[in-house]
């Protein structure tokens, strides 16, 4: 019901739209000039008036009702739930939920059942009552809306008013998404390091959480320290990235440089296009692509010159990103490199320097903040990738800096440590938000490196 709502309130906002832009013409006889703001102000006046306050009054149901019906319905069954712990009644409403929605429930049993019929009907009478008061509102918006359109209303200073009222309101939830990541990262890597010592975890060498508690010689329940070593994953992801850059870096450039400068606008119009197919390809298949093609070939020339190569290495996850990444590259530094102006060009070519002079001794240095930023983008997609180092390096934590060897990295570890279901108070899980805050961390030097290279440079070429 609700989706047919949400049409309805679309459909009118497109008519009150059109409506409220012939009401303000036909209210001065076509002349536009008559008007205070602009027809097109009006229809939007009335468009938002009609909709608006509805669609709000939508999105707060669609936020509170999820812990409205869970409270009710706890409350209901309190009978049931009261031997269960709290991940127990999580998982009975969770169950029961699922049952009255036709999600993937666990094993049912009569009381989730019951709960989940529970469920259905407060569903179903609350969007009875939500659809009543969405009808309601935007028929007196409507109406009240039109009553409002004449020559002499200020339709541009509302409607700007609202559209700054939605800019700020964007903004703001940005902000405070970011700070929640933030704060979250933080608060759950100090009950982290409340078990672990953080120096021991930076500068640990053994990684093994799946063993993070002990057994004979300690109490039982105790946290082992010394196997939360993080170096093996910090050096696994360096290296697999330092791979990948050797990579893309070399042909991203001169694929932009070569695009920019020296191709055909016939041979331009079709090769960045299929360059930038790359970029749409899903990780997964890269991954498939690493593991059964890339990583074998190694191998199997590995043993060719009697090396020994693992089947799941560094070398093929590494060559592999870098492949994918070559895309953010390409198409960044050829973006950057066209926006240098032609004069510098013209004003080298004139002093009698050849095309390849201009390149390395002009166009280069004057695209350098680009350059740099799409650099420092392609390295952070190398840190964050997950399912090419999965598939082709391994889960193995092994502290080395040979790229024929199986080694893993910190997104690897990440994804490990939260599979399946979790309860977010062990050493083991919450290694993965401490492994996050390093991650972002390193993400953040990253960038503003890249900020600090870019304000250094752009002033002598602006």
């Amino acid at each position: 019901m609700i989706t047919y709502v949400v049409i309805a309130l679309l459909v009118l906002f497109a008519v009150a739209y059109y409506f409220g832009r012939a009401r303000a013409l036909s209210s001065v006889e076509g002349n536009t000039a008559a008007l205070h703001s602009l027809p097109s102000q009006h229809g939007l006046f009335l468009a938002l008036l009609s909709a608006g306050p509805a669609l709000l009054i939508l999105l707060f149901w669609g936020v509170a009702t999820p812990g409205v019906e869970a409270s009710i319905v706890e409350g209901r069954f309190a009978t049931q739930l009261a031997d269960m712990n709290l991940p127990e009644k999580q998982a009975f409403l969770r169950d029961a939920r699922a049952l009255a929605f036709g999600g993937i429930a666990g094993f049912p049993n009569e009381a989730k059942e019951a709960a989940a019929e529970h469920f259905a009907a407060l569903r179903g009478q609350s969007e009875w009552i939500v659809s009543g008061l969405v009808t309601l509102l935007a028929a007196l918006g409507f109406f009240w809306g039109i009553r409002r359109i004449t020559p002499q209303f200020r339709a541009r200073h509302v409607v700007e008013r609202v559209l700054r009222l939605f800019l700020i309101l964007c903004s703001v939830v940005a902000i405070l998404t970011t700070l929640g990541i933030v704060l979250s990262l933080i608060f759950e890597s100090l009950r982290f390091f409340q078990q672990v010592p953080f120096y021991k975890f930076l500068f640990g060498t053994h990684w093994s959480p799946q063993s993070a508690f002990t057994g004979a010689g300690q109490e039982a329940g105790a946290v082992n320290p010394d196997i939360f070593g993080a170096v093996p994953l910090f050096v696994g992801t360096m290296l697999i990235t330092f791979i990948a850059m050797l990579v893309a870096a070399p042909v991203g450039l001169m694929s932009a440089i070569y695009l920019s400068d020296y191709a055909s606008k016939q041979v331009r119009s079709v090769a960045k296009p299929m360059l930038e197919i790359l970029a749409g390809i899903p990780t997964v298949v890269y991954g498939f692509f690493a593991a059964l093609t890339v990583a074998p070939f190694f191998r199997d020339f590995g043993q060719v010159l009697g090396l020994s190569v693992a089947s799941e290495s560094a070398l093929a996850a590494g060559i592999v990103m870098g492949i994918m990444i070559i895309p953010f590259v390409s198409s960044l530094s050829d973006d950057v490199i066209n926006a240098v102006p032609q004069s510098l060009r013209d004003g080298s070519a004139g002093l009698g320097a050849t095309k390849s002079e201009t390149i390395r001794k002009v166009v280069l240095p004057a695209a350098l903040p680009g350059i740099v930023s799409a650099l420092m983008l392609a390295i952070s997609r190398a840190i964050g990738e997950t399912m090419i180092v999965v598939m082709a390096a391994g889960l193995a934590a092994n502290l080395t800096i040979n790229p024929l060897e199986a080694v893993t990295t910190v997104t690897v570890q990440i994804v490990t440590l939260l599979v399946g279901d979790q309860e977010f108070d062990s050493a083991k899980t919450l290694a993965a938000f401490a492994l996050g805050l390093v991650l972002f961390c390193v993400t953040l030097a990253l960038n503003i490196i890249a900020l600090r290279v870019v304000k250094k440079y752009r002033e002598q070429y602006d």
